[in-house]
């Protein structure tokens, strides 16, 4: 996996206590001597610390039959079903767990050390991994490596390396991505820590040289809100994973006016679909039709993709399919022709129905974003005895706005709402509130009231 490219340079992979490079990554062994008792088999990395997670990825690639990549945040009952579903052989751990199911091996990761006899890549390992909104039983993914890189480009490359950091765990696909792309240009890629405080990760970042930056559109959003946000200086801005609204984008613009910010658009299933540069919301309508190995339809205001990056199928679900009879992807996610540009309105199977009319939360969202004393909000629907369904918005103002809140405040948001939004997606209660929950993957947690 590790390329030519990582090799004679001083790019690493940096953990919060260790750092190594991916040269030395590439000659590296946590099994002792152990590792061919893994030769053809399914294995599934549980590892606590990143750094020992992406370390065993690289080991095991090539020589693992399947590599089954389970979030750290997983519960016991979630562990159990991936382990029935992808067939797992083995466990790798880093530290003692009560959280595995008795009858499957467990490997306990050693303390990376140099191996002049490692065994090196022999095959085509299969990369498992769960959809990114994994709540209940995990929906498995199958890629192989090949689908993993289509979207990361090839090829010699020019001047200085990039330093990257995100805040997406590399267990997930978007922070995968990021793992991939520095393991196979030469890149240098600072990890985040679960355990970290933003200034924790922002120090490390500033120490390492950090020069783009990738993270959910919440994940910007906080450090948006925070004292840290000018002690970064990014080259490059990487938004994807929720919609990138035209807030959002213009405060960064704002932030990092040197910065190239780029939003992206991807799913576990689907792949890394396109990007967009253009630092505006939406798509154009040009992207529709075939570019770069990607085919985009939207049909009935829903975004359908055939791709040579996309998951190769579900796994452990005989009655799910992945890809219609033209080998095209279902996304979920609803759109809006508005001119030349589609807006994206948010999932369809997120839309909620307010006396027989539907509302998609995230089209609330980015209109309520557009004060300029709003942070972030919540758009969600709370059933009332009397009238039914009703929408709520939770709305996190900026610091000066938080110490001034009043009434008039309140009632220009909805104002805005009231002009742009038809009559029945106005929020019928708006209250502020300190934080808004965001999930290990990095979006915005959506339940109903």
């Amino acid at each position: 996996m590790v390329s030519r490219a990582a090799f004679g340079t001083q790019a690493s992979l940096r953990g919060p206590k260790a750092a190594v490079s991916f040269a030395e990554a590439a000659q590296m062994t946590l099994f002792s001597g152990r590792v061919t008792d893994l030769e053809d088999r399914c294995v599934l990395i549980a590892a606590k610390d990143q750094l020992n997670a992406g370390l065993a990825l690289i080991e095991l690639d090539g020589f693992a039959s399947r590599i089954v990549i389970c979030p750290p945040d997983f519960s016991a009952d979630q562990l159990a079903s991936v382990i029935s579903s992808a067939e797992v052989d083995a466990i790798l751990c880093d530290e003692e767990t009560s959280d595995v199911p008795a009858g499957t091996p467990v490997y306990r990761l050693g303390v990376p050390s140099l191996s002049e006899s490692r065994p090196q890549r022999r095959g085509t390992t299969e990369w498992v991994m769960p959809t990114s909104g994994t709540t209940g039983a995990p929906k498995l993914v199958a890629h192989s490596l090949a689908r993993l890189l289509g979207a990361i480009r090839k090829g010699p490359s020019t001047g200085e390396q990039p330093v990257w950091t995100t805040f997406y765990d590399i267990r997930r696909y978007g922070g995968l991505q990021m793992f991939l792309r520095a393991a196979t240009s030469g890149a240098t890629l600072v990890l985040s820590d679960s355990g970290d405080t933003l200034e924790a990760h922002v120090g490390r970042c500033l120490a390492a040289g950090v020069t783009h930056i990738a993270g959910t559109p919440s994940h910007w959003r906080r450090l948006l809100m925070s004292p840290f946000v000018a002690s970064l200086q990014p080259k490059y801005v990487r938004l994807s994973g929720e919609i990138a609204d035209r807030a959002v984008l213009q405060r960064l613009q704002a932030a990092y006016p040197h910065a190239q910010i780029v939003h992206a658009y991807a799913s576990t299933e689907a792949g890394v679909v396109f990007e967009v540069h253009d630092v505006m919301e939406g798509f154009p309508r040009e992207f529709l039709g075939e570019r770069d190995g990607v085919e985009l339809r939207v049909v009935d205001g829903v975004i359908r993709v055939r791709s040579s990056r996309s998951a190769i199928d579900y796994i452990g679900a005989d009655d799910r399919c992945l890809r219609d009879e033209e080998g095209f992807i279902d996304t979920d996610d609803a759109v809006e022709l508005r001119a030349d540009r589609f807006h994206f309105l948010g999932r369809r199977t997120g839309v909620v129905n307010i006396g027989g009319l539907k509302v998609h939360p995230e089209e609330v969202e980015s209109v309520i974003n557009m004060h300029p004393q709003v942070h972030m909000s919540l758009v969600k629907a709370r059933k009332n005895p009397i009238i039914g369904d009703i929408i709520v918005a939770e709305v996190v103002l900026k610091g000066d706005a938080r110490e001034n809140e009043n009434h008039d405040l309140r009632d220009e948001i909805l104002s805005i709402c009231r002009d742009r939004l038809d009559r029945h997606k106005v929020p019928a209660v708006l209250k502020f509130v300190a934080s808004l929950n965001v999930v290990p993957s990095g979006k915005l947690e959506r339940r109903s009231a």
